[in-house]
């Protein structure tokens, strides 16, 4: 269908029956529409319209359909915060294919099973980015074919380094001669339950999950997340949050385009050039993880700037860093619980609630989503004041990709997703988060899975056993922490350790604290297996 400007995220009047028919690129051909020549994207290299933002993705879908993507395909995505990101992102939507966003922290060995695993066709990426060398990862997992042999195009940003790859420009080009109507044809052919995003996180085995949402829940939960925060076509959004992660891209990207609000991206954090930016684009909306809010919070002389034109956002954290949050950087900013699962998060302060309830709680649960507290272990339903497992129905993922044994698991008889996480429900409906249900440590606000890190520091030869656990930390909330027990007559240091997890894992993955334990000093269960609960105790 095509939204009408009747119906177009008109600020906090949109009714919920637009998005329910509504695909991603019927919401950009409604803003190029209706706000043509409002800014819609702003990264280091200038600003684009939502005109402008529709005609580039447009043009990048007819590169695609040259590469002979279609309905279903998937395509991946490796970048900073760029605008190439967003406008890639919607040139897949126009032709129904399925975006994999790919984490920019990812190893060698990450990359290719993701790519694999999702069956990318096409991966647009910068060369490089950080520290990582995507160009020699890539040369690292040749031959393709047998590696990764979905794999028909690699698009690089910038001078490709071999002839197997393609530059930017020249793909662009070779998408010149597509027909206009024969984007459009496979646009009328996009279905609202299409898959639009595939985003990967960690999960409770060594591999990663790839987490399937559709278009309606993009737009419908996204929509209805930026209406707690108010937020309108006059608000300027800083996006510091990598898009590929979900808070960036299934959560602020898309509540921001659902109102019409314009995105300046920072492409990767820093606490300095991100309060320029809010200077220099007098933005009212900050998404933000707690390490990214602390880091703001800690500048000097923070009162004197002009970031205090911020209004509201989203982040988390505890009661007292929620306060310094809203009393010194936004005083509408809004609080959450979600996941990747749930098309980024399930409840979400008002900015009109109490300040009591936007300390206190993660607010109530968004229109068309249900949400209860039941007892893991008998599975009753339990009332208000009673602390259980969070369960969610409504707009919840369309199932884990490829794994639909993990897929039936995760949902209870009624239809309800099992969050792994322990909350209350007051008696006004307003969710308190207590703890995970499940071992996944949140480090800085993403998940690390300790299986995977367990497995890695298990291949060192010197490493006997290896266990995972989540420690406290004032900044991150939870930090990796490593217990390791050596073969024999080993020795090992705590930067060998460091180093080897390094050649193999993400930088956030890495555990900041290792303890060398003898074998007879693991904590046991009474029967016998380790007591995960107790394993930070061993770093007291």
């Amino acid at each position: 269908m095509t939204l009408t400007s009747a119906t177009l995220v008109a600020g906090r009047r949109v009714g919920d029956i637009v998005w329910s028919n509504a695909t991603l690129a019927d919401l950009i051909d409604a803003l190029a529409t209706t706000r043509s020549d409002r800014a819609a994207v702003t990264d280091a290299n200038g600003t684009l319209t939502f005109r402008e933002l529709r005609a580039g993705a447009l043009r990048v879908a007819k590169a695609l359909r040259s590469a002979g993507v279609r309905r279903g395909d998937s395509v991946g995505i490796l970048m900073g915060n760029r605008a190439e990101w967003i406008v890639s992102c919607f040139a897949a939507q126009y032709l129904g294919a399925t975006v994999v966003a790919i984490n920019t922290w990812y190893t060698s060995r990450e990359l290719g099973y993701v790519l694999a695993h999702a069956d990318v066709r096409v991966l647009i990426m910068t060369r490089s980015f950080l520290r990582s060398d995507y160009a020699a990862m890539l040369d690292s997992l040749r031959p393709w074919h047998e590696s990764i042999p979905s794999l028909q195009r690699v698009v690089v940003l910038g001078e490709p380094t071999d002839d197997a790859m393609i530059g930017w420009h020249d793909f662009l080009a070779s998408g010149d001669k597509v027909p206009d109507g024969e984007i459009a044809t496979m646009q009328a052919a996009v279905r609202p339950d299409d898959i639009a995003f595939l985003l990967y996180t960690s999960g409770s085995t060594a591999l990663p999950k790839g987490v399937r949402l559709a278009h309606w829940g993009l737009l419908k939960n996204c929509h209805d997340i930026g209406e707690r925060q108010h937020l309108t076509e006059d608000d300027v959004l800083l996006l510091p949050i990598s898009l590929f992660w979900s808070f960036g891209c299934s959560n602020a990207m898309m509540a921001a385009l659902t109102h019409a609000t314009h995105i300046v991206l920072q492409e990767h954090f820093d606490a300095e050039k991100a309060v320029a930016l809010i200077e220099q684009f007098r933005c009212t909306a900050l998404y933000g993880t707690a390490n990214i809010m602390r880091a703001l919070l800690d500048l000097p002389g923070l009162g004197d700037r002009g970031i205090l034109t911020l209004r509201t956002g989203l982040t988390f954290g505890s009661a007292k860093f929620m306060h310094e949050v809203i009393d010194r950087l936004a005083p509408e900013m809004c609080h959450v619980f979600g996941l990747t699962e749930g098309y980024g998060n399930s409840t979400v302060t008002d900015v009109d609630d109490p300040i009591d309830k936007r300390l206190n709680s993660t607010g109530r649960v968004l229109p068309g989503s249900e949400l209860r507290i039941v007892d893991p272990a008998t599975e009753e339903i339990l009332p208000s004041g009673r602390e259980g497992e969070i369960r969610v129905r409504g707009c919840i993922m369309a199932g884990y990709h490829k794994d639909p044994t993990t897929t039936s698991k995760v949902f209870d008889n009624d239809g309800f997703f099992r969050t792994g996480d322990l909350g209350v429900l007051d008696e006004d409906g307003y969710l308190h988060f207590r703890s995970r249900l499940k071992e996944m440590i949140k480090t800085g606000g993403i998940n690390v899975s300790p299986a995977e890190v367990e497995e890695v520091l298990r291949a060192h030869p010197c490493v006997s056993e290896a266990f995972v656990t989540g420690l406290p930390d004032a900044i991150r909330d939870e930090a990796v922490g490593a217990v390791v027990v050596l073969v024999d007559g080993a020795s090992l240091s705590a930067e060998a350790l460091t180093a080897h997890c390094r050649a193999s894992l993400s930088a956030f993955k890495v555990p900041r604290r290792f303890q060398v334990v003898p074998k007879d000093a693991l904590p046991l269960t009474t029967t016998r297996k380790i007591h995960r609960a107790r394993l930070a105790e061993l770093f007291e």
